[in-house]
């Protein structure tokens, strides 16, 4: 059984209660542990990524608290392998399923693959 630490659920701060249920239910049974690297997310933060490539929208669901971006740790270090992410995001989608919530995992994109990121759907 996995918990999220202190750093995550001040990540989760703003978020959505019914996506922070979520995350707080999956991480109990996750397949691997993973941590919250960015919930609520500021229109500045918003420009940076857009300008670095790392996302190609500013109308981000992180905008208005409906997203979340996760970080899986493998032996003690964050991993960026998409097969573990697959994983966990199967894992999630599941209980989500279970809960009646639709969410769109960004592993499924195909402009931009965005393996860590969950959004809940309005």
């Amino acid at each position: 059984m996995y918990l999220l630490n202190q750093r995550s659920l001040q990540n989760l701060q703003g978020v959505h209660p019914s996506l922070v249920k979520l995350m707080k239910t999956a991480i109990l049974s996750s397949p691997f542990p993973f941590m919250i690297t960015e919930g609520l997310r500021s229109m500045e933060r918003q420009k940076q990524l857009f300008q670095e490539g790392k996302t190609k929208t500013l109308n981000s669901y992180h905008l208005k608290g409906r997203a979340v971006d996760i970080a899986i740790i493998v032996e003690n270090h964050i991993t960026w392998n998409y097969s573990f992410y697959e994983k966990v995001a199967k894992h999630i989608l599941k209980i989500a399923h279970r809960k009646h919530l639709k969410i769109t995992w960004g592993g499924t994109w195909n402009t931009l693959v965005d393996a860590c990121h969950f959004q809940l759907e309005e």
